[in-house]
């Protein structure tokens, strides 16, 4: 216990440092990679970063403080100290995920690209040190694909709304958009609930699964009809639908309702 007490401090001290990087990150890319859309002719996508960035970097600086709180927890060596810790390492997975993109698609850095890297790390520590089972962590980071391919669906909308004239696919964008980042959010609740085996985990992941499929399939098959090609709006559902199978399998919901050991 306090060798994994040790490593949670280790972890913590990191992970603030690192929510602190990020948000760092984060200011320093904002206005250039607008200037960067813009000039590229895209000022549809600089609004999009605009908003967006914003928004990342307010959960950012959130997952900072709740590593610090995670840092309390494990000084005094609180058993929720973990838990804390890979909420705000779920965040960063999120906020440094995002700002990799638009940058690199206009030739400028993606300097949160390793930070991604680094807060992978922290959430895969903190589960260990939380003593996690395996099958636990594999389905809560499939979860973990599916909130952060949501996210960026309902992202998209935004732009895509902007741009393409057609005025059914315009009212499409405006209802699904904010569906998307409410799946988003049930997914990560989920993962939340499933990692504390709470009763209500499968209910909820199922209600994220119905959002995100709700969101991304009629933005996805629009895509499909109207370019003729595999649409990036599919990943997410997709996902959220084997996800939604994995939910209805008798060892999945014992999974989710065994208590943890010790």
């Amino acid at each position: 216990m306090k060798t994994r007490n040790a490593i949670g401090i280790v972890l913590a001290v990191a992970g603030v440092l690192i929510g602190l990087l990020l948000a760092y990150q984060i200011a320093s890319i904002y206005q250039s990679t607008m200037d960067g859309k813009i000039a590229d002719g895209r000022p549809d996508e600089a609004i999009t970063v605009q908003i967006v960035f914003a928004i990342l970097g307010w959960l950012t600086l959130a997952g900072a403080a709740l590593m610090g709180l995670a840092l309390y927890g494990f000084a005094y060596r609180q058993p929720w100290a973990w838990f804390w810790g890979t909420v705000a390492a779920t965040i960063y997975m999120l906020t440094a995920f995002f700002p990799i993109i638009p940058p690199a698609s206009v030739g400028l850095p993606s300097p949160t690209a390793p930070t991604f890297g680094l807060a992978a790390i922290l959430w895969f520590g903190m589960l260990i040190v939380g003593g996690a089972a395996w099958k636990l962590i594999a389905l809560t980071f499939v979860a973990g694909i599916a909130y952060v391919l949501t996210f960026m669906d309902g992202v998209a909308c935004i732009s895509r709304y902007q741009t393409v004239p057609d005025a059914f696919l315009h009212g499409l964008y405006a209802v699904t958009q904010m569906v998307n980042w409410w799946g988003a959010a049930a997914w990560a609740a989920f993962i939340f609930a499933a990692l504390k085996r709470k009763a209500w985990a499968a209910p909820l992941g199922v209600f994220a699964a119905g959002l995100s499929m709700l969101g991304g399939f009629p933005l996805g098959i629009s895509d499909v009809i109207r370019l003729g090609r595999f649409s990036m709006f599919l990943p997410a559902p997709l996902i959220s639908t084997l996800l939604l199978v994995a939910l209805s399998l008798p060892g999945t919901r014992s999974l989710l309702q065994k208590p943890e050991a010790g």
